[in-house]
């Protein structure tokens, strides 16, 4: 259980967004696996964190297309959520 919690999880986004609604809307982005639904998710980050999630909200981020001389292809697809958390819980990524 503990390597799938990891596995869903891929890394907190520390983005300018982020931190804003982290301190007004104590609300957390994450990247995560592209398979993972929100209850997924939501087990993940009360586990992960010791905190109690309030909402989990999802989007799948097509990748970009990229050129490098003559060749096209793309970055790599990637599913984002964003967590909102309890009033009296809060997530210190810094």
């Amino acid at each position: 259980m503990q390597s799938e919690m990891y596995g869903i999880v891929v890394r907190p986004l520390v983005t300018e967004k982020g931190t804003f609604q982290s301190q007004a809307l104590n609300a957390y982005a994450f990247e995560v696996a592209a398979g993972a639904n929100k209850t997924q998710i939501k087990q993940a980050i009360e586990k992960m964190y010791d905190v109690k999630v309030k909402d989990v909200r999802t989007a799948a981020r097509k990748g970009k297309a990229r050129r490098t001389g003559r060749t096209t292809g793309t970055t790599r697809h990637w599913k984002k959520a964003v967590v909102v958390l309890d009033a009296e819980h809060h997530i210190d990524l810094f």
